[in-house]
């Protein structure tokens, strides 16, 4: 019985050892979700920069920068992605821009609602325009468990280099889109619906690893409070 205990409570202090460094982990990712969030946060604050040319790569460390490209939309190849909403479900409205830099850049100008989806009822505003919003990263992988359908032209996500090619894009296509900014109000598409917003259970996450290193160490303690315990009938 006493070899079993002590086997126990070393197990406990390994586990204890395990647990704190997860614990530890934790506290790490916290701080660099923390910082992420505070970059994205200013990213998006900034003032517009212009759009990055499509052999600049757009890592990560651009995702939500406040951006502006100035060019023609291509309305005739506008593309509608289905979307979730504050304001309901319904489309997203992804139109190619021919930029005065002589490359193209998908505009998601915004959302229109179910209705509008089917009636195609909204502004196309023709000849120069400018257009500023946030840069997105591609999706390439669909909507939630459900993948794009590019031969039968039905869209879970904004895609960008299945878009273009779906619709024939000529010429050099950035490899980001642009969330295009509130227009103006109560016109559709509705712009500037963004959703900045960045899961972070890393404080859970690491009080679960602290906690269970904590119950761990109470456990040895009581392991080996229990192995220097008299055995009943003992000489006291």
């Amino acid at each position: 019985m006493a070899a079993k205990r002590v086997w126990l409570a070393g197990l406990c202090l390994v586990l204890t050892v395990v647990f704190l460094g997860l614990g530890a982990w934790q506290v790490q990712r916290l701080q660099w979700k923390l910082d992420l969030i505070a970059q994205v946060e200013t990213r998006a604050h900034a003032a517009p920069v212009p759009t990055p040319a499509p052999n600049d790569r757009a890592g990560s460390e651009q995702a939500y920068q406040a951006v502006r490209a100035d060019g023609v939309f291509d309305h005739g190849a506008e593309t509608l992605v289905q979307a979730v909403t504050a304001i309901g479900p319904g489309y997203w409205v992804v139109t190619p821009l021919r930029t005065d830099r002589g490359f193209t850049v998908l505009v998601n100008r915004g959302f229109v609602s179910t209705d509008k989806g089917a009636t195609r009822d909204w502004s196309r505003p023709e000849g120069e325009q400018s257009v500023t919003g946030l840069l997105r990263l591609t999706e390439p992988k669909g909507g939630f468990l459900r993948a794009n359908d590019p031969a039968g032209d039905r869209w879970r996500s904004r895609d960008v280099a299945a878009i273009a090619n779906r619709r024939g894009v000529d010429g050099p296509v950035a490899p980001y889109f642009i969330d295009a900014g509130a227009a103006t109000a109560g016109a559709w598409p509705r712009g500037g619906l963004t959703v900045i917003r960045f899961t972070n259970h890393h404080l859970v996450y690491a009080l679960t690893w602290f906690g269970l290193a904590a119950l761990c160490i109470v456990g040895a303690w009581r392991l080996r409070r229990d192995r220097l315990k008299p055995a009943d009938g003992d000489a006291a």
